[in-house]
């Protein structure tokens, strides 16, 4: 349930509702990730982590509206036009397993499909190249791939699919590797050190989060070596929020340079995910 002192940041996310010609944070030809952070796709985040239940008419209505973008296959097809991208399917399911459907039938396929779709190299990747083709393309994308691994530790397959620990060991690699890589040109440098709160772009305190679930991820030394240096940035025990996304810079929740009480709440699961 939202505390009260969170109750001008409901408010404040809620004024953006209509923003984009449509009800619900989305357009009027159901572009669902149009308009980041306030998207229909973002705001349902954002609602989640002010303790908003999944079963409040609103979250309801969000969750039916990507229901209605599901094919037969599995994927999510967010957009009206254009093509279909695993890091879109990967972004939904992940959404609609924290709303409580890991479940659903439908969510079901969809894990089948992210599974059917792996990468070699574990991960998961779009066939865009933004930036180009070169050595470094040929890695999948670093941030779906955690996405995708958040959607599946709310499953049955959490610690008994190996395929998902390939997953993990494709992410530890990237923590020695740090250049860029997939054709998104994902990398551990300056921005990714920084902790960036609430969840959303490729950063340590996202990737330790997602990663202290599963098993293989706890016992591997290169998880151990990020995970330190997450707790190097403790102020107090808790977690002081360095980079949030400027159009949410205003909410109590996650202030910059602040001490953020949501923030070290899923610190405290990392701490008893690692306890296990």
């Amino acid at each position: 349930m939202i505390g009260s002192k969170y109750t001008s940041d409901l408010e404040t996310i809620l004024s953006h509702r209509y923003d984009n010609g449509s009800d619900f944070w989305t357009t009027p030809d159901k572009r669902l990730f149009k308009d980041s952070p306030f998207s229909a796709f973002n705001c349902a985040f954002l609602l989640l982590e002010l303790g908003i239940e999944p079963t409040d008419p609103i979250l309801k209505e969000i969750s039916n509206l990507f229901f209605d973008t599901w094919r037969e296959d599995g994927r999510f097809k967010v957009y009206p036009q254009g093509a279909i991208y695993p890091c879109q399917t990967a972004g939904v399911a992940s959404l609609l397993c924290e709303m409580g459907y890991a479940t659903d039938g439908r969510i079901q396929k969809t894990l089948s499909h992210l599974l059917e779709t792996q990468y070699t190299d574990g991960g998961w990747r779009c066939n865009k190249f933004s930036f180009g083709r070169g050595p470094e393309t040929e890695y999948s994308n670093p941030l779906p791939t955690l996405t995708a691994l958040n959607a599946f530790r709310f499953t049955e397959y959490l610690n008994n699919e190996p395929k998902l620990d390939k997953a993990v060991d494709f992410l530890l690699e990237h923590w020695v590797i740090r250049k860029p890589i997939g054709p998104c040109h994902y990398g551990i440098g300056k921005l990714f050190m920084q902790v960036e709160y609430p969840f959303g772009n490729y950063n340590l305190f996202q990737y330790v989060y997602v990663l202290s679930f599963y098993q293989c991820a706890r016992q591997d030394k290169r998880f151990l070596e990020a995970f330190d240096a997450l707790q190097n940035k403790l102020v107090d025990g808790k977690i002081v929020v360095e980079r949030v996304v400027p159009k949410l810079a205003k909410l109590e929740f996650c202030k910059k340079g602040e001490p953020s009480e949501l923030a070290t709440k899923r610190y405290q699961e990392i701490l008893f995910n690692v306890s296990k």
